[in-house]
This record gives C-alpha cells, sequence and structure tokens, in this order.
C-alpha cells in the first residue's frame, strides 16, 4: 500500500476517501501515526503553554506537522486568575491552558506529547530531540517556548503566597488590589520603577530593601513626596493564610501588616537546551531573538516569556502567534 502523505491529502483532496477506509476520525490517526512511529515532523514546540500552544495554532492552521512537548509544569501554576487578557479576564490560567489544548488539537496535523525534553541536537535535515521517556523525533525546525524560572529567597512563607498576594507585575495583579495596603521587596531603579506604576492604584506603599536603600537624590525626594516610607530591616517572614499575605516580620522583631507584596526576584531559563544548541542570552538573561522570533542559531525561534520580560499570558500568547507564523513563513521559502 502506497504511503499516504500530507501533500497527497491536500493535492487530491482525499479527505473523505481516507475517512471512508480508516475506521477512525482522522486526527486520531494522524496522532496515533506520530507517537507510534519516531517520524519525522516539521516543526517541535518545546513547552505547551500560552505562547507554545499558540504557536501552534498558527502552524496548524497551515496544515503543518507539528509534535508539541510539553511537562506540564507552569511557572503560574499558583497563580488564581489570569487577568488583562481579553475575552479570558479573571478566568483560571489552568482553564485558559485547557481550553486552548483541546483547540490547538482540534487540527489534524498537531500532536501533543506529555514528557521532558532532556536533550537537542542539529542534524543534516535539521533537528533531533530526546525526550526523557526515550523518545526521539526530528524536525527540520525548533520553538522553544519553554519560559523561565523563578528564583525565590529562602524567606518563610514566600513561596506559599507567590503568584497569590505575594505578585510580580501591577499590569497582572494590581486592580486587585487597588487601594490595599502595599509592599514593594525591591531595592533601587527596580523599586522606584514598581513604586511609580503602582502608586496610581494605592496611597499605601512601603519599600522593603532589606539593606541599606540604594536610591539618588531625585529618587528619595519623589518617594517622600509620594508619601512611600522605606524600610531597610531585612524580612524575615511572611506571615499569610492559605497564601493570601496578613504581615511582612523582620529580622529585628518589627512587624508591617500588608494586603499585598511587590516582589522582584530573580529568573534562570526553565531549559538550558536552547544554549546548549549555542542560542545566545542577553544581558538580562532572555533568549536572544530578533523581530521575527528567531534566536542565533538558524533554524530555532523562541517565545514567550524565555524571550521578553514582558510577562503576560497575553503577551506570551501574541509572541506565540508571531512565531508560528514566522516558521510557517520560513518553512515556505525553504519549499516553495
Amino acid at each position: 500500500m502506497n504511503k499516504i502523505t500530507r501533500r497527497t491529502l491536500v493535492k487530491t483532496g482525499s479527505l473523505a476517501v481516507l475517512s471512508a477506509v480508516v475506521p477512525v476520525p482522522l486526527a486520531t490517526f494522524v496522532k496515533r501515526k506520530k507517537m507510534e512511529e519516531n517520524q519525522q515532523v516539521e516543526v517541535i514546540i518545546i513547552g505547551g503553554s500560552y505562547a507554545g500552544l499558540s504557536a501552534a495554532m498558527a502552524l496548524g492552521r497551515s496544515m503543518r506537522t507539528i509534535l508539541i512537548i510539553d511537562g506540564g509544569d507552569p511557572c503560574n501554576k499558583q497563580t488564581p486568575h489570569s487577568h488583562n487578557f481579553i475575552t479570558q479576564d479573571g478566568e483560571k490560567p489552568a482553564v485558559i491552558a485547557q481550553k486552548a489544548r483541546e483547540q490547538v488539537l482540534a487540527y489534524p496535523t498537531v500532536s501533543y506529547l506529555s514528557d521532558f525534553v532532556v536533550y537537542a541536537h542539529k542534524t543534516e535535515n535539521g533537528f533531533e530531540v530526546k525526550t526523557r521517556s526515550g523518545r526521539a523525533v526530528a524536525a527540520k525546525k525548533l520553538i522553544f517556548a519553554t519560559g523561565i524560572k523563578d528564583k525565590l529567597p529562602e524567606i518563610n512563607g514566600f513561596s506559599a503566597c507567590w503568584g497569590i498576594s505575594v505578585i510580580h507585575c501591577p499590569y497582572c495583579h494590581g486592580y486587585e488590589y487597588r487601594g490595599k495596603q502595599t509592599a514593594i521587596m525591591a531595592n533601587g531603579e527596580r523599586a522606584f520603577h514598581v513604586a511609580s506604576l503602582v502608586n496610581n492604584l494605592t496611597e499605601h506603599l512601603t519599600i522593603l530593601t532589606s539593606g541599606k536603600a540604594d536610591f539618588d537624590t531625585e529618587q528619595l525626594a519623589t518617594l517622600k513626596r509620594n508619601q512611600i516610607v522605606i524600610i531597610e530591616a531585612p524580612v524575615l517572614e511572611i506571615q499569610h493564610e492559605n497564601g493570601i499575605v496578613k504581615s511582612v516580620i523582620f529580622n529585628d522583631g518589627s512587624q508591617l501588616n500588608v494586603d499585598a507584596v511587590y516582589a522582584a526576584v530573580p529568573f534562570e531559563q526553565h531549559s538550558t537546551i536552547p544554549q546548549q544548541l549555542g542560542c545566545e542570552l542577553t544581558e538580562q538573561g532572555y533568549l536572544k531573538t530578533d523581530n521575527f522570533y528567531k534566536t542565533t542559531v538558524p533554524g530555532v525561534y523562541a517565545c514567550g516569556d524565555n524571550t521578553s520580560m514582558m510577562r503576560s499570558v497575553a503577551g506570551a500568547v501574541a509572541s506565540g502567534n508571531m512565531a508560528g507564523a514566522m516558521v510557517n513563513m520560513e518553512l515556505t521559502k525553504e519549499a516553495f
């Protein structure tokens, strides 16, 4: 029996014929075939959250054969609600992701593998990746939508509140804490920047520098004019109930009652595989890409939180959609 390819189906319009001879839906046929045979796909998307799924949709709608590989460990797993994303404002992040997976996997050329990629290397025709479970899959192009990993401080109570009431972004969370007692756990330029944004949302602001404050004379004058208090004592503990901040305890025994804490924490790339392939990082630690989401390695693209400090669901979706379109354009140029 001759092998039936995607190109044959598209050219002959034989979807109805195939449906008649295969006793399962076409989408099921394509997904099982890919998983049972380690055949080459056109694009492997590593990371199946918002950016990766958005890229997959753009490519699936162009009938590109796609494999999404995702380990199921999103950075916002504790966040109860997603905001500032039109049509989904206030929805649970997991609900948005599940709906996105269902819609993306409705396209017959898109497959999803729950696994972790542990290795990738360049081949003559593109790339090959290997997963923790031992699968090896080849592709012409790679898209990394792997996100970043927050390096949380070893402060008692901090990790339990992260993404709930210890937050990173006033655009994502600020409205819900408007008018509330709010602390900013940062110093210097970063603290000053966050204070300028949050000051529009609440008059009750305190900056926690956990050491000597690092502000110039002009910044100190601005903070004083806006009645923003600075506390230099190191933070010892965050008291909370089920992730909801109640107070901040300092190492000198003093206490500050607050409802929310903005925290600037360092991060690292969630996956080191792009760097192993030769992808460069920016000075801030993000994957370096051009305006078309190409990394510094030909054939490798990146989108989402691993490329930008604009960390939001809406931003991830937008960058993934564009990355998928750019990969499709590159594949088109190579084949047309």
